[in-house]
């Protein structure tokens, strides 16, 4: 579908109606070469089927036990956190489909976008079990308990803070299963979770084009929506039971923490836009370009004192296990 090009108005009369429909053909652009470049895969590829075996319960199998896991302890954890992130599919697909539309371009994007999320949390499962890498009672009541809270996206007010911070929270995604896959222990493991943070990293560039056209379009909105998003940045599963203590390990571990926040996600997208060489703003974007310059070197300075406690700790460890 093509639409005839919108008249830009004055910066500050851009209301998300107006937005939305004056990026209709940069979504209908970046579906395009998404669909292009996305490449078909199938999750039961990538599951071991032959590993798998009844557990307890009405088919009186085996109880799970710790010892049936090949998965590191901290592969473990970030694949719960992963998939239960995951699990929470339904309510992203509604706030994005509230905030964007079921129509035209906007729409075909947010089904399609939902169609490839919701291969991820069914590959990451079914792995999990055949393979028995964790308690499959404790993993399900973890779901129902994360789900029953739902998910309320923290930028539902903006369609300019809502595209932001998928820009930011893709990448932030398709590094977390990356890493996971690293540190997980086993092969298989790390191809599958590959292929899923190859799909993150396609989303990540869709809504980061996206973006792009919106800060040429209301570069004064959309730097204040970018300043925002990423001083008050939080990733969505933060709802989830016992999210706090499993993302220390996460980020002691090496998968997810302050200094590859800033260097591996925050950074690369901000300097792809070249948001902080934006010049000519109004007085708010000037503002909210200082902001975020500020805020920058601040996380900065946090990523320096965490390596330097991550160092100290995973050097203690060393040295426990040493004499051991």
């Amino acid at each position: 579908m093509t639409i005839a090009p919108v008249q830009r108005p004055a910066s500050n009369a851009w209301t998300d109606a107006k937005l939305i429909l004056a990026l209709e053909e940069v979504v209908e652009t970046e579906l395009d070469r998404h669909l292009k470049v996305a490449k078909e895969w199938m999750p039961h590829e990538f599951v071991p089927w032959s590993q798998g075996r009844d557990f307890d319960g009405v088919l009186g199998g085996e109880a799970w036990s710790i010892e049936q896991s090949k998965i590191t302890p901290l592969g473990r954890i970030s694949l719960v956190v992963n998939l239960l992130t995951e699990d929470n599919l339904p309510s992203y697909h509604h706030e994005i489909a509230t905030m964007f539309g079921r129509e035209g371009a906007w729409g075909t994007w947010v089904h399609r976008w939902t169609a490839e999320e919701g291969r991820h949390g069914i590959a990451i499962r079914d792995y999990l079990l055949a393979t028995r890498a964790v308690d499959p009672v404790e993993l399900e009541r973890a779901r129902m308990a994360h789900m029953s809270e739902g998910f309320e996206s923290d930028n539902a007010h903006s369609m300019l803070q809502s595209v932001a911070y998928v820009a930011f929270q893709e990448l932030a995604t398709r590094i977390s299963h990356r890493n996971t896959g690293h540190f997980a222990g086993d092969p298989l493991c790390d191809q599958l979770l590959a292929k899923i943070a190859n799909d993150e990293n396609l989303h990540m560039v869709f809504y980061r084009n996206l973006l792009k056209a919106a800060l040429e379009l209301a570069p004064d909105q959309a730097m204040r929506a970018i300043a925002d998003v990423v001083t008050n940045f939080r990733m969505p599963g933060h709802g989830m039971p016992g999210f706090e203590r499993s993302a220390v390990q996460i980020a002691v571990g090496g998968v997810y923490n302050l200094r590859i926040h800033h260097d591996d996600v925050l950074q690369p997208v901000l300097r792809h836009l070249k948001v902080m060489e934006i010049d000519g703003l109004g007085p708010e974007g000037a503002k909210a370009q200082e902001e975020l310059g500020v805020f920058l070197d601040g996380l900065n300075a946090q990523a320096v004192r965490f390596d330097e406690r991550q160092a100290a700790l995973l050097a203690r460890r060393a040295a426990n296990a040493a004499r051991k």
